[in-house]
């Protein structure tokens, strides 16, 4: 087990995480959230190549559109 910063809280994940399969585990929608690792955002197209490391500070937050 692995312990991140989601949304600023401690949460334990299994080893060998990847950020899409974290996304997946709390139920969201893949289109309906945003998100960054270390402050880095981290598009749809790539969360399932960003594997999640011990301490990694994740946020989830609703994505803005319009314009």
């Amino acid at each position: 087990m692995i312990t991140i910063q989601l949304d600023g809280q401690p949460h334990e994940l299994p080893d060998a995480c990847t950020l899409a399969a974290l996304v997946d585990a709390l139920g969201h929608a893949p289109h309906g959230i945003a998100t960054a690792v270390d402050g880095l955002f981290v598009p749809l197209s790539q969360r399932a190549e960003i594997m999640l490391r011990e301490g990694a500070a994740v946020l989830l937050f609703q994505p803005i559109v319009g314009g």
